[in-house]
């Protein structure tokens, strides 16, 4: 037990900082009371502080979204002296897609959603389902439209080659593909 000597409460040993100069090796002031006094120096620097928020016990604040959640709502991180990250899951996923976005395919949540909005909120290729996929030309890396799940995986399959897809569509309609023997092991593809 060690005395704070300006709130003058007793309190344990891990209550206060470490102070490597002082005899102890612990700071005079509690670390309530330590964060209390470095605040008000702050202020009255005239530097702009975060208030602080009080959370129940097992919960953080968040930052990013302003919402006091418990500890099964934060991904670990070692490095941080609660063991926590700094955002809450929710908003590093949000924070992972947009940084995911603007990356691969340069384009913001507001113009991927302004996309979308010019497909009617549907899939550009079977106007069926909602689109989630960003599409792009894998050669020149132009974004083409928003897809579903299946028409991004179907154009993946043909990898990108417009004749595999006109063939697809002929096969689905009907007329099967019937390439002509020419010579020995070449054959000549109908036009």
């Amino acid at each position: 037990m060690k005395r704070c000597s300006r709130c003058k409460e007793h309190r344990p040993r891990a209550a206060f900082a470490g102070n490597r100069r002082a005899r102890d090796g612990l700071q005079t002031y509690c670390r309530e009371c330590w964060a209390t006094y470095h605040q008000a120096r702050q202020i009255a620097k005239g530097k702009n502080v975060r208030p602080r928020v009080e959370t129940p016990e097992g919960h953080k604040y968040c930052r990013t979204c302003g919402e006091i959640k418990p500890h099964s709502e934060w991904h670990r991180n070692a490095s941080a002296s609660d063991g926590l990250s700094t955002s809450c899951k929710a908003c590093r996923a949000a924070k992972s897609r947009a940084d995911h976005l603007k990356r691969n395919y340069n384009l913001t949540e507001a113009e991927r959603d302004a996309l979308i909005a010019t497909q009617y909120g549907l899939c550009a290729i079977c106007l069926d389902a909602p689109p989630v996929h960003v599409d792009h030309c894998h050669k020149t890396g132009r974004v083409r439209g928003v897809l579903c799940f299946n028409c991004n995986s179907a154009i993946g399959k043909l990898r990108d080659r417009p004749d595999a897809a006109r063939r697809a569509a002929a096969y689905l309609e009907g007329n099967l593909w019937k390439p002509t023997l020419v010579a020995q092991g070449v054959y000549q593809l109908p036009s």
